[in-house]
């Protein structure tokens, strides 16, 4: 499993922490070996795809107000990143995790794919199954989310 590491890393973000994304992470790739003749095009992103539909079966089941909380090394992450990191790496630490926190699911979805994993707007379509339009929205409605609660919380130098 080349991709383990991202669909482990998918996981963690959209469940909050480290034991219920080695679950989720764990079904999804049971999942996929079982389904792997059906996978067309990229591995990665089909195996993400099957991470992001196990997670949100799991969310709704146990956590339908699911909260997610970011260690040290992912905001760091996060920071070092162009885009949205590059946008507040002079934010204060505890004020990006909590802003990053307060993101919708989708929104935060959408900005670890692009931000963490590097993924492209079509990429971030094939995964969450909608529109590369739909893509452009989240991702420039989750900076403006942040940048605005970052302003609002005096983060921002």
């Amino acid at each position: 499993m080349p991709h383990l590491d991202a669909a482990y890393n998918l996981a963690r973000w959209l469940a909050g922490n480290e034991h219920d994304a080695e679950d989720i992470t764990q079904e999804a790739c049971v999942r996929a070996f079982r389904f792997v003749g059906g996978c067309r095009g990229a591995g990665r992103s089909w195996l993400l795809a099957i991470v992001r539909h196990t997670a949100f079966t799991w969310l709704k089941k146990n956590r339908p107000q699911a909260v997610v909380s970011i260690g040290e090394d992912e905001l760091a992450e996060l920071e070092d990143q162009s885009g949205a990191g590059a946008a507040f790496s002079g934010a204060d630490a505890a004020v990006l995790r909590a802003a990053v926190e307060e993101l919708p699911l989708e929104f935060r979805e959408a900005l670890v794919l692009r931000e963490l994993e590097g993924f492209s707007y079509k990429e971030i379509a094939e995964v969450a199954d909608v529109p590369v339009g739909t893509v452009m929205s989240r991702l420039a409605r989750a900076r403006r989310q942040l940048r605005g609660c970052l302003e609002r919380k005096g983060g921002r130098p």
